[in-house]
């Protein structure tokens, strides 16, 4: 058994393949935390780990115990109010106006596996992967409220899912004002808190900072996990790096309004607490509901961040993502966005499409401008019936003739918006989302659509079903271009209003839910102008996101290395892009351009019909690489080797290696070029010490360890990719590495 319970004295321990969880319940019925990391034998009780002392000038649970003080304990799930004055995991209001809880343990329930959670999305165990799952049952008496608390263990990731309910059993109306889905007690604060923070277009570059007392947090308001704050965060020890040290990581299970908090004590212990944001939230829960937080994800590992990112990355394959593409490989895709935008007919089109085919590409995604009457981004958001005069053959010919072109065939969709110029908006001005009495503020000339409306969603399924059944569709490039504002639903009453937000998303995820289950074999990708929804909420229907709409190599070095630290690399999209950058003006060779676009879900984003025949010829190379390499770079095992966010940011590395450590692919790049510098000696990582290996064909063959210790000297870095007379700014080099057979 991984859970092991001390019914004697009410302790468990949670252990994972490397790391152990453990908790017990106090002697106040409430659950006291005693320790999570590295893996410790199971024994009846740890009473070391339980000790208490007395303070001074601290509120008592009782006069006769005089040692309990909880704004001095390590506890599970806090609340506020009876003397623990640190933010609490919860508050609950009675109709009277009191705040003041008290949960008592009442039982535990233990079963193998993991169920979905009904109506989000959720990890689960559908294959037998040796999880089990804890619940901890806790009453207060005097409300009659039930909470629940849970604890999944998935023992072969060493990864811990915690999520709480809250049952109303009484005969009043409660409200939850807030609710994380997960608390951990640290007795320390001498860690960095690593947060992936951004903007549109420069979205998760990892910032670092050392504990402080006080609270430190990242979270959004937007609606969304936003481009600017990542629901990833991580705790590592001041030593920690890519390759050693113990650091924790925390992701959430969610798309909307979230919080990831570290608060550090007068004690210098450490509280931090990962849920929907307790800002703009609140949840009336009447006599017989029941209230269920987003699930939270919790993973340790004393082997430095690399190991974390790959345990976690492994355990969103086998347990989150949509098991149906979970191991399939991706197709590569041309994309006409930067291309043609808008303005495009039939026959150009088909043009492009073409051209994919003869370069060896496997599927063409046509982007914005396929419905109602768009043409620029004024109009027709809603509209999901075709734009005739661009189709005049009918839009299923054209998507037949793309498919018989041997091409899959995918279409981009923004669901979830509306357009004031469109038929919808004549028909249900109402759906638009809007406080009554104030102006909407618009945003990239576009609105909201309340997706708290059932008719709403079923509008929106409707109108999707009819286009991808006509299409015979093999892709859907979700969009959601913009934040919300004027938060309210004319459907609900004003008690309900802050409820409205996490209604939102339970309707965005409903929709989703409805077309996954109806479309199996469509493959989803999420985009929220580019990476402003990145996370494990949406990845849970869409098992691809796309990572930025900033394609400049360069950004998306940073990006993409960013990203890695929480998601895996099968989880970006990455494309080529022409030059001059559409986003940053800048100049890269198409050779470094497709050398960082490998490293995820590969395809290109501009018009292949105008490149000359020497570009087409690389792109076709580029292409038919990749594809001998996809399940390498999709699936293989990532390593960061050179970090771009230290040292200056001048050099970046990463290095995919097979299961079987048979394969690897290394990529080097380097900003800027520098004159007169030494020899440059490149050591990978993850290979096996004892296996022979060649380099990009060469003859030499290189002991793994070699490889891995003494290094590999890169003589002709900096040499520029076409001739003497090109810059080598911005170059870039890969190493292919194959065991000797």
């Amino acid at each position: 058994m991984a859970i092991r319970i001390e019914d004697q004295n009410l302790l468990f321990h949670l252990q994972t393949d490397h790391t152990s969880y453990i908790f017990r319940v106090m002697e106040n019925g409430e659950l006291g935390q005693l320790y999570y990391g590295k893996r410790v034998h199971a024994k009846p009780a740890y009473d070391n780990l339980a000790t208490k002392t007395w303070h001074n000038v601290a509120a008592l649970w009782r006069q006769e115990q005089h040692d309990l003080q909880p704004q001095l304990l390590k506890q599970e799930y806090a609340s506020l109010g009876k003397g623990d004055f640190r933010d609490p995991a919860y508050q609950v209001t009675q109709e009277n106006g009191s705040r003041i809880t008290e949960f008592k343990y009442q039982e535990y329930q233990l079963v193998d596996g993991k169920k979905h959670l009904k109506g989000q999305p959720s990890t689960f165990d559908d294959n037998g992967d040796d999880a089990q799952t804890l619940t901890i049952v806790l009453k207060d008496q005097l409300l009659g409220l039930v909470m629940n608390l849970k604890y999944t263990i998935f023992p072969h990731q060493d990864v811990i899912i915690r999520s709480t309910s809250f049952q109303n059993q009484g005969t009043e109306k409660l409200t939850v004002n807030s609710a994380a889905s997960a608390q951990l007690d640290l007795l320390d604060a001498d860690y960095d808190f690593i947060q992936f923070s951004g903007a549109w277009a420069r979205e998760r570059h990892l910032i670092r900072t050392h504990l402080r007392s006080g609270i430190q947090s990242v979270g959004s308001l937007r609606g969304t996990s936003s481009h600017q704050q990542n629901p990833f965060v991580m705790l590592a020890r001041p030593t920690a790096s890519d390759a050693t040290g113990s650091v924790y990581g925390f992701n959430l299970v969610y798309s909307g309004n979230f919080r990831d908090q570290v608060q550090v004590d007068q004690y210098d212990a450490s509280r931090i607490l990962v849920g929907i944001n307790p800002q703009e939230f609140a949840w009336n829960l009447k006599p017989g509901e029941t209230f269920q937080t987003p699930e939270a994800v919790l993973s340790y590992t004393d082997a430095g961040m690399n190991q974390l990112s790959q345990q976690m990355g492994a355990f969103y394959q086998e347990h989150l993502v949509n098991q149906r593409f979970a191991h399939e490989q991706r197709p590569t895709l041309i994309n006409n966005w930067e291309a043609t935008f808008m303005d495009f007919d039939e026959a150009k089109l088909l043009d492009f499409a073409k051209t994919a085919k003869k370069l060896g590409l496997e599927m063409f995604v046509l982007d914005d401008g396929w419905f109602g009457h768009r043409n620029n981004d004024d109009s027709s958001l809603g509209d999901w019936f075709v734009n005739e005069p661009k189709f005049p053959n009918g839009f299923g010919n054209f998507a037949n003739q793309i498919h018989d072109l041997g091409l899959k065939f995918g279409l981009w969709f923004e669901p979830e918006m509306i357009s004031i110029d469109s038929e919808l908006y004549k028909q249900h001005p109402d759906w638009l989302i809007n406080a009554p009495g104030r102006h909407a503020s618009p945003e990239r000339q576009q609105f909201v659509l309340d997706m708290t409306r059932p008719e709403v969603v079923d509008y929106l399924f409707s109108a999707m079903s009819k286009i991808i059944d006509m299409t015979k569709l093999d892709y859907i490039k979700w969009d959601m271009n913009r934040n919300i504002t004027e938060t309210y639903s004319g459907q609900l009453s004003s008690d309900d209003q802050l409820e409205m937000p996490h209604r939102y998303i339970l309707g965005v995820y409903q929709l989703y839910d409805r077309l996954v289950k109806t479309y199996p074999d469509v493959l989803f990708e999420s985009c929220s102008s580019g990476g402003g929804r990145f996370d494990l909420g949406m990845m849970y229907y869409a098992p691809q996101a796309w990572t930025s709409d900033d394609t400049d190599a360069v950004e998306r070095m940073m990006i993409q290395f960013g990203t890695s630290y929480g998601y895996p690399q099968m989880m970006m999209g990455a494309h080529v892009s022409a030059v001059p950058n559409d986003q940053v003006g800048r100049i890269t060779s198409l050779e470094t351009r497709s050398n960082v676009a490998y490293f995820g879900d590969f395809g290109y984003e501009l018009d292949i019909t105008k490149m000359s025949a020497e570009e087409q010829q690389q792109v076709k190379e580029q292409t038919a690489f990749y594809k001998a390499h996809r399940q390498l770079f999709q699936f293989g095992k990532f390593y960061r080797i050179d970090n771009p966010f230290e040292n200056g940011g001048n050099v970046m590395s990463w290095e995919v290696v097979s299961a079987d450590k048979q394969h690897a692919i290394a990529g080097r790049y380097q900003l800027l070029n520098r004159p007169n510098i030494g020899y440059i000696r490149f050591k990978v990582v993850g290979l096996d010490p004892d296996t022979k290996y060649i380099v990009n064909g060469s003859t030499e063959e290189f002991y793994g360890d070699e490889l891995m210790n003494a290094g590999l000297v890169l003589d002709d870095i900096l040499k520029a990719t076409h001739g003497t007379d090109r810059s080598a700014d911005f170059s870039s080099k890969l190493l292919v590495i194959d065991a000797v057979k």
